[in-house]
């Protein structure tokens, strides 16, 4: 698909923009910059679990997005993403990572609009991901700040992964799609909130999920039984996932 130059552009000039309001650059990563990428994916989910050197080069030479965010000559953050044409060409966001010290600052942001400017660059429009749904913030981050869609949902996606994050807790995860160019996303990156309809179920996410997977297991787990069968339930009537303005999951008829 073509996009027209002046949409990529202004996809750029957003990337730009949200690099500079976090204070880093972000552009393609190079041959020299795999070891700091492999290292802040390894900071983040545990020795091992990043891509080894030469399947990152084989990626990007590909032409996928391995991405590197920098400050001070530093790398802050990375991502990757591959293509993929599983109902449609799209590329699949797989991996992002931030230092624990430049976490909540933008630099995830910046990493994603700069995903977003390469991909309509060469006529992608479309994104998807997976995130862990009980996460308060990435479910903030991506359907809220960025405006994509939840399209799926996947129980115990990964098997049981014993990384630094997930540890033995179930790897649940909604799929998300992310329409570069779409109003839901235009309105989304101009800040513009979307209005919440009549919800038809409901799930508070009153507790940082995080803190209590560490703190009490069992009250984790139980959360996570019942969010499994509302999540199931929910999709399964094909209801439409949005969060509300204390960022709890409503579920509503979906939009004609």
């Amino acid at each position: 698909m073509s996009v027209a130059p002046e949409i990529v552009a202004e996809a750029y000039r957003l990337a730009d923009a949200a690099a500079e309001a976090a204070g880093v650059t972000v552009r393609m990563a190079e041959s020299g910059d795999m070891a700091p990428v492999i290292g802040l994916f390894e900071r983040t989910w545990g020795a091992g679990r990043s891509p080894d050197r030469s399947m990152l080069l084989a990626l990007d030479y590909a032409g996928n997005t391995v991405l590197i965010a920098s400050e001070g000559g530093k790398a802050v953050g990375a991502t990757l993403g591959f293509l993929g044409w599983s109902d449609g060409v799209h590329l699949h966001s797989h991996m992002a990572a931030v230092v624990p010290w430049r976490r909540s600052g933008g630099v995830g942001y910046a990493l994603k609009l700069f995903q977003r400017a390469v991909c309509l660059e060469h006529g992608v429009t479309e994104m998807r991901w997976t995130f862990d749904p009980l996460i308060r913030r990435n479910a903030h981050f991506n359907l809220v700040k960025l405006g994509a869609e939840v399209v799926r949902f996947l129980p115990d996606f990964y098997g049981r992964l014993d990384d630094v994050i997930t540890g033995s807790d179930r790897s649940d995860r909604f799929e998300v799609r992310w329409l570069l160019v779409s109003a839901r996303v235009t309105d989304a990156l101009a800040g513009t909130p979307r209005p919440i309809g009549e919800a038809r179920l409901r799930l508070p996410l009153d507790v940082d999920y995080e803190r209590l997977r560490a703190d009490d297991p069992a009250a984790a787990s139980s959360l996570r039984a019942r969010s499994r069968a509302l999540f199931t339930e929910a999709l399964g009537q094909g209801l439409r996932a949005e969060l509300d303005a204390d960022s709890g999951y409503v579920f509503m008829s979906p939009t004609p």
